[in-house]
């Protein structure tokens, strides 16, 4: 079943109440309904047909969930484009989806159209307020006649595609099913007892699982109130202060910023029932800041794209256990922890590879079959690359990943892509690109470069980065050590452990 189906029961059912706040203007079920019926009606008048990917590539507002509900009814797939993407990343994802129509801000239609340049879908992006290098603007789109029926979808039909990171230094398309959505969807209002009285503030963003299947969707499925905004740390707790919600979630960067914002004072923050932190290992000092200063007790979560955004949190009734990740949840997953041998399950807390598959897993990546063919065992198991452990209850410890992927402000970043990048420079004989501690963002970008002359500097490094718009942000190393060699092992691959041992 379409996955909007249920959703419009709800607008049904609540249509004068606020379904989306953001910047101090809201927007009832109804009017969210309508609005999204005439950006369906756009689409279909424009030939869109069942399981065409349509693309949002814009950062938290109310058009965002309207273009969303909208791209479901019309029978389409969204691809929500990752707003940090520099613009190489950016291009591949539009080109390897066949995104046919983009929905985007007027101020990043330029930008868009340079990195796509040459893709037919540059001519079709559809500006929020106006541009005139776009097709149109978003208010004329959804000033279509609306579109009355709800194109049916099976269940193991696409409803997302979303990128996240690949070793192979480029974003893997992860495809997330009708049933993959609505199942992560009613596990969390079970598990968290969502109702329509809950409000959600909003500013984990909706490009990735963590602003959209862990908080947005289920509160809009349980009838509740959704608060948009991108984040800033003095607004989100003026926020918390005024209009008190009920869900928030949060990435480690967030969480250190609030306390570091705070320092010494304590403002509490009462409302907050469920405050839900995920996206890299979290120190549990931290964690007790967070506590003593807002009175909020964080909940541990986990979770990736490939499972639909949580597979495993931290019960409310229960007591914390420290360092825990919590039990998973088994109405939408099962779990396995598989030692390096792959020929048993690992023993209460024995070390092994979290193995899922159940309602929330991907049923695969996007056009990959030798990926595929790699991550999922021949009776369906998804293999995580994360490494765990588990005590004798069922609880979950997070050990390390299994991978060189990076985790920056809970954002994923490519090494490869990065190198990749670097390698470009002038100065740059060799390097290698890992991840060190940041006391704000968890992991930072980290530069082993070996430079072509002595009279080379990171400071020279750093320089030809700013110069790159595909070096900027959280690919941007924050960190650059120039050496005379990189370690490699016997197979003449860099040695990546034995750099992390030395840059830790």
């Amino acid at each position: 079943m379409n996955v909007l189906t249920s959703l419009r029961r709800v607008a049904d059912r609540r249509p004068a109440q606020v379904a989306l706040s953001h910047l101090g203007t809201d927007l009832s079920y109804g009017a969210l309904f309508d609005q999204a019926a005439r950006f369906a009606g756009f689409l279909l008048s424009q030939g869109v047909t069942p399981g065409q990917r349509v693309g949002i590539y814009m950062h938290n507002q109310r058009e965002w969930i309207v273009a969303l509900l909208g791209i479901w009814q019309a029978g389409a797939v969204v691809v929500p484009f990752n707003y940090l993407f520099h613009p190489a990343a950016l291009r591949h994802a539009a080109e390897d989806s066949g995104t046919t129509w983009i929905v985007t801000p007027a101020a990043e239609v330029s930008k868009l159209r340079d990195a796509l340049d040459g893709l037919p879908v540059a001519e079709r992006l559809i500006s929020v307020g106006v541009a005139d290098n776009a097709a149109l603007s978003f208010e004329t789109a959804i000033a279509t006649a609306p579109a009355g029926a709800i194109v049916p979808r099976l269940d193991d039909d696409d409803a997302l595609l979303m990128y996240t990171s690949g070793s192979t230094g480029k974003p893997k398309g992860v495809r997330q099913t009708h049933r993959n959505t609505t199942a992560v969807c009613e596990a969390i209002i079970d598990v968290w007892s969502l109702t329509e009285n809950d409000h959600a503030l909003v500013c984990t963003p909706l490009f990735h699982v963590g602003g959209l299947q862990l908080i947005s969707l289920p509160i809009l499925l349980a009838g509740g109130t959704v608060t948009l905004r991108r984040w800033q740390v003095k607004d989100w707790l003026d926020d918390v202060v005024a209009s008190r919600p009920s869900i928030v979630a949060l990435v480690p960067a967030m969480m250190f910023d609030i306390i570091n914002h705070l320092g010494d004072d304590r403002v509490p923050l009462d409302s907050i029932r469920v405050c839900a932190i995920g996206g890299s290992a979290l120190p549990q000092t931290k964690l007790k800041a967070l506590t003593d200063a807002t009175g909020v007790v964080a909940v541990n979560i986990y979770g990736q794209t490939e499972q639909s955004g949580l597979a495993v949190t931290e019960p409310l009734d229960q007591p914390r256990r420290e360092g825990s990740l919590g039990v998973p949840l088994h109405q939408i997953v099962q779990t396995r922890i598989v030692p390096e041998d792959g020929a048993r399950d690992a023993a209460p807390g024995e070390v092994g590879e979290l193995w899922v598959r159940g309602d929330a897993v991907t049923p695969g990546y996007w056009r990959l079959p030798d990926t595929n063919a790699t991550r999922f065992t021949p009776d369906g198991w998804y293999r995580t690359s994360d490494l765990v452990r588990a005590d004798s209850d069922g609880y979950l410890y997070f050990v390390d990943r299994a991978d060189d992927m990076i985790i920056s402000g809970g954002e994923n970043v490519y090494p490869q892509m990065v190198e990749t990048h670097l390698a470009a420079c002038p100065h740059i004989r060799e390097v290698a690109v890992i991840g060190t501690p940041h006391e704000r963002f968890g992991q930072q970008v980290t530069a082993i470069v070996v430079p072509r002359s002595p009279e080379v500097t990171a400071e020279d490094i750093a320089a030809f980065c700013e110069s790159d718009p595909n070096l900027r942000g959280l690919q941007r190393p924050r960190r650059i050590e120039v050496v005379d060699s990189i370690p490699r092992t016997a197979t003449n691959k860099i040695d990546r452990p034995a750099l992390k041992k030395t840059y830790r």
